[in-house]
């Protein structure tokens, strides 16, 4: 408890989007055994957009743009699962409020519930995707229950503001000076900065430079909400590099946006152009969009991890001396992942198999789990010009050399030499025969390396023939992953998923060796999970078609590469499966920006690595050393390490930015979410730091010798306080 002092002690929180304010909320349920009624704490809440929401969820921007996760899916409170040392507050997930909304039992402040908002919470169901508007409105709502929840204990200031620079204060505090032209100081910072972009990269500058010498349109990586496409008019051709969700909502508002229409024709969608639409043609390394949602149920045996589970990461942790992703857990995801999709396949739908399941997990538990990694159809993908791992999104440059596989979207685990490599690929031979003899249709056989490269090896005349083949593609994805005779995609979903919960175990381990935290960890897993597992909405895939078959979207295929034209004025680009090229006057690198505290574009941030305040993480061993891009923070408490590498005194950091383990701002009930542990620890640190700071401060109020001359010392000290 704190004792009582003269004067408050603050807290500023930098950054109020739902990161921030989900501190802000444990703070609120810890204070009643943390911090004493006899002293005063000040929360600071500084952010140019509305607490709640911050900039990327806030409610000014297209009501076209929806979550990439279902109503029931979505939660910004702590519940039974949550393991942590504060007090769990529930709460209600986006679908349960939204019926107390609907019901009247949750009321709205404000005039924002318009009237398109009010349908949408009307026909809102758990397995819609809401627009961010109305998240934004649960946000807010949430920020309104943490201040509620505040009450008497605290005092919360918000500053509609941006900070400018952080100074030390006389005193040991911290002096922020914000846009507004306002100056506060704090006892302490928590920096919640949330998605930061960055100074473009040396590629992103030189196309930069190209598109304003010729009058072009170039859009480097960036936030989608906040890209400026007014700019692009109608009919001209656009470059669009990058088949992610970011991609995904750029068509949207650069069709749909622009005033067309998806409309019901049978059990299609069609497009009806508005006419202010221009030309798309998109490519990437795979050169297909993410893997829809799963629409489907499960109908086979109940799902249960075993391969990979939190006592087995543990149990690796502990037992290795340095560990490595892609050798010592990649395989166990991998063999996880064709684990619960096969379970599903052959308890769920048996008349779609030759054998019984027993059988099957039998011969598939024998073999060693690389080759859950190497199985193909086309033979072990173990070699080939890009077997070094990971490739990245596509250059600027031709596509030149022999036509490979196509990149992979992951490494490769160490096969180990002779005898070793012998036996592991042919446990991937005798996986692929196994998988053929027993799964009766082709559609229903998963390997992995041909479903992380659909396109790999493909070649085409034209890109006519590349426009049939990811047409092809995209609706044999739809019937996966939401016709029910395919749920084996939800066994594979949630293969991944449980196996993701159980990496978060052991992911701050100190053991992962440099190269692996930047190539794997910082590196490839989390595209290749996001591929997998956070595409979009099955009706966005449909439209996607529909814009095709009208002619405003053209595939330009895998492996994209893309040039600038000096002679030509134009941006030129094509894919490595055809031999044609194609011309656009815009290009747009559908991405966010890459995470780099150097090149950010946070000022304050920036300010504080110059200062010396802060560090960057460097990835060292005895191999191996280079930069993350991330700010360096203490594991236990997420304290902002100064350039000695030390502690800071009065700074903390949570977020992307930072190199604790990447967490959601928000995430899906009873999961344990690693973000709501985080912002429990983060909170009871602020506070237990507070209360020591308060503590000083009472004692340094007390009399001491010399200070009254008509009373001795100790009597005060002994009068109540």
């Amino acid at each position: 408890m704190a004792a009582s002092s003269p004067t408050p002690v603050s807290v500023a929180i930098v950054g109020a989007g739902p990161r921030g304010v989900g501190v802000l909320e444990r703070i609120a349920a810890n204070l009643g055994e943390l911090w004493s009624p006899g002293a005063k704490l000040v929360v600071h809440l500084i952010d140019p957009y509305p607490a709640g929401p911050g900039r990327i969820w806030r409610y000014d921007q297209s009501p076209l743009l929806k979550l990439n996760s279902m109503a029931a899916d979505v939660t910004m409170f702590t519940d039974e699962t949550s393991t942590i040392d504060g007090p769990v507050l529930t709460g209600p997930s986006l679908i349960d409020w939204a019926e107390g909304v609907r019901l009247g039992t949750i009321l709205l402040r404000g005039d924002r519930l318009d009237v398109a908002l009010r349908a949408e919470i009307d026909g809102l169901t758990p397995a819609t995707f809401p627009t961010r508007r109305l998240q934004s409105l649960y946000l807010t709502w949430f920020h309104e229950r943490a201040l509620e929840q505040v009450g008497d204990g605290a005092e919360v200031r918000e500053h509609l503001a941006r900070v400018r620079r952080v100074t030390d204060a006389p005193g040991g505090g911290q002096r922020l000076e914000l846009d507004s032209g306002a100056t506060l100081e704090a006892d302490l910072v928590l920096y919640s900065l949330g998605h930061t972009g960055a100074d473009p990269e040396p590629e992103h500058s030189r196309l930069a430079d190209f598109a304003a010498r010729r009058e072009l349109y170039y859009l480097p990586p960036a936030f989608t909400a906040d890209a400026d496409t007014r700019p692009i008019v109608p009919g001209q051709r656009v470059l669009v590099r990058g088949f992610g969700l970011a991609a995904v909502d750029l068509i949207v508002l650069l069709t749909e946006g622009r005033g067309g229409r998806f409309v019901a024709d049978g059990d299609r969608v069609r497009y009806v152009p508005s006419g202010q639409e221009p030309r798309i043609i998109i490519g990437s390394r795979r050169g297909v969009p993410y893997h829809s949602k799963i629409g489907s149920t499960l109908k086979g045996e109940k799902p249960e991890p075993r391969f990979f589970t939190p006592a087995v990461a543990n149990r690796l942790e502990a037992e290795r001396e340095s560990l490595d992703f892609a050798s010592d857990v990649w395989p166990l995801i991998a063999q996880e992942m064709l684990w619960g999709y096969y379970r599903e396949l052959f308890t769920g739908h048996p008349d779609r198999v030759a054998i019984g399941w027993a059988e099957f997990a039998a011969q598939f538990q024998e073999l060693d789990p690389r080759a859950s990694v190497l199985a193909d159809a086309a033979g072990p993908d173990a070699a080939g010009p890009d077997a070094a791992g990971p490739a990245g999104s596509g250059g600027s440059g031709g596509s030149g050399g022999p036509r490979s596989r196509g990149s992979r979207g992951h490494a490769l685990p160490d096969l180990g030499e002779g005898d070793e490599r012998d036996r592991v690929l042919a446990d991937a031979t005798r996986l692929t025969a196994l998988i053929e003899s027993s799964v009766l249709e082709e559609i229903d056989r998963l390997f992995l390396p041909s479903f992380d490269r659909p396109l790999g090896g493909a070649s085409f005349a034209d890109l006519d023939e590349v426009q049939h083949a990811v047409r092809d593609y995209v609706e044999r994805d739809l019937a996966l992953r939401t016709r029910p005779e395919h749920s084996a995609t939800l066994g594979l979903f949630f293969a991944l998923l449980t196996s993701l919960f159980a990496f978060t175990e052991i992911v701050a381990s100190p053991k992962w060796t440099a190269r692996s935290r930047v190539d794997d960890l910082n590196g490839w897993w989390l595209g290749y999970f996001s591929f997998i597992a956070s595409g979009p909405p099955a009706h966005r895939l449909e439209e996607l078609l529909a814009l095709s078959e009208a002619g405003v979207v053209q595939f330009v295929g895998g492996e994209m590469w893309v040039e600038t034209d000096e002679e030509g004025g134009v941006f030129r680009a094509g894919g490595a499966s055809h031999p044609e090229t194609v011309t656009a006057t815009a290009l747009i690198d559908a991405r966010l920006p890459g995470t780099s505290v150097a090149r950010t574009d946070n000022e304050v941030l920036r300010l504080l690595l110059e200062s010396g305040t802060a560090l960057e993480e460097v990835a060292r061993d005895a191999d191996y050393a280079v930069p993350t891009g991330l700010l360096s923070v203490r594991p236990e408490d997420r304290r902002v390490l100064h350039s000695s590498g030390e502690p800071t005194d009065r700074a903390y950091a949570i977020g992307p930015y930072t190199n604790s383990p990447f967490v959601g701002a928000f995430s899906r009930p009873r999961t344990n979410a690693l973000s709501f542990r985080e912002n429990d620890r983060v909170a009871r640190a602020l506070l237990e730091h507070a209360v020591a700071i308060a503590q000083d401060r009472a004692d340094a109020s007390l009399p001491r010798p010399g200070m009254f001359s008509d009373r001795l010392w100790f009597e005060f000290v002994a009068e109540p306080l």
